[in-house]
């Protein structure tokens, strides 16, 4: 057992999404993550088989009945043992259970007590139902993304669920953790999808103010407006991506492809930016996708082909930094980020709901 986290005991109060995704990253860099799976708890409708569950890996499984006064009082164990816990809850549900932040400080006064919601622990929304679309509407994020015509276009989950949710969580985590070693005092972190998704749009929310972004997609120099970072048809039906933002680069693109600035309009000449984009688009169509990518990768024009998720595993940049592993005969991204002396790693598959739970309450002196 390695990883910079090793030594870090932790309880995950199951759940699905942001926080198994926070839990995930904690036990990839090596802490001690306990997974506690609510027994006889109702099917949420996602059941997949346990190999494919990937946000579970590295962790072990113990079942209780939180509903029960034994099932709370085998979990306040272990929290006396835990340096954090945390929970994707609403607000209130952890306290009618006898869990809620002070009941676990009178046990264990230096556990981190994170808290994932989607609209927080306080607020109008605090107690409502909400998924990833939800949160990154109110931030801003959603009406900025997809085609100027038609409705916005959800960027996956990646920015609630995920980079404003379970990365947020991991990081506040963290901190608090940090911070209870000087002070011996635990606290809870708040960490709410609305939260993140808008700290995510920090700086756009600058190019606004700074006069350069327009409140109308497809319009900027990253959502798709500019004709040079885009997404492009290629001769064979395939798509390339286009990021020559800077000058330089721009310049560098047009010379590996074999174009004639002066045959194009300005770059930053918004009036003529559709004449551009039709010139690239016809320029993207005279070549396969993997004529480009021989053409282009590598170097400065900051381009890439527009992988599949069956084809992305096989890039030979991927390939060559193991970006994708196997755990369990099963093909999933590796941990990340990566550590010089102390590296990262997938402990084990993910495990069966309840499957450690003697073996956890025994060496956590729970029993």
């Amino acid at each position: 057992m390695s990883g910079t986290l090793h030594g870090l005991k932790v309880i995950e109060i199951a759940g699905i999404g942001p926080a198994p995704f926070s839990a995930m990253m904690l036990a990839d860099m090596g802490a001690d993550v306990i997974r506690i799976e609510r027994a006889n708890a109702p099917a949420s409708g996602f059941e997949m088989p346990v190999d494919c569950e990937f946000l579970n890996r590295g962790r072990r499984s113990v079942a209780l009945d939180l509903k029960t006064p034994e099932g709370v009082a085998q979990l306040k164990r272990l929290i006396v043992r835990a340096d954090m816990l945390f929970e994707g809850y609403r607000p209130g549900a952890m306290e009618r259970l006898g869990l809620g932040p002070q009941d676990c400080w009178d046990v264990n006064p230096r556990l981190v007590y994170g808290r994932m919601t989607g609209f927080g622990q306080t607020g109008p929304l605090a107690g409502a139902a909400g998924h990833d679309i939800n949160y990154i509407a109110l931030s801003g994020a959603l009406a900025a993304t997809g085609p100027r015509e038609g409705p916005p276009v959800p960027p996956l989950n990646l920015v609630g669920d995920f980079g404003g949710g379970g990365m947020l969580l991991t990081v506040g985590l963290l901190a608090a953790y940090i911070e209870a070693q000087r002070s011996g005092k635990g606290q809870v972190v708040d960490a709410a999808m609305v939260d993140g998704a808008t700290l995510l749009m920090t700086g756009n929310y600058a190019f606004r103010a700074a006069g350069y972004w327009k409140d109308e997609r497809f319009s900027n120099l990253i959502d798709g407006g500019a004709p040079w970072y885009s997404v492009y048809a290629t001769a064979d039906g395939r798509h390339v991506a286009l990021g020559s933002i800077e000058p330089r680069f721009y310049q560098h693109f047009l010379q590996r492809a074999g174009v004639d600035p002066a045959s194009l309009p300005a770059q930053h000449d918004q009036a003529r930016w559709p004449e551009l984009r039709q010139a690239l688009a016809a320029l993207f169509a005279s070549r396969t996708a993997a004529q480009w990518s021989e053409l282009l990768e590598g170097g400065d024009a900051c381009f890439a082909p527009v992988l599949s998720m069956p084809e992305a595993p096989d890039h030979p940049h991927m390939r060559a930094r193991e970006a994708f592993i196997e755990v369990g005969g099963q093909r999933q991204p590796a941990p990340a980020p990566r550590f010089s002396r102390t590296p990262s790693a997938v402990r084990s598959a993910p495990p069966r709901p309840g499957q450690h739970t003697e073996e956890v309450l025994r060496e956590w002196g729970a029993v």
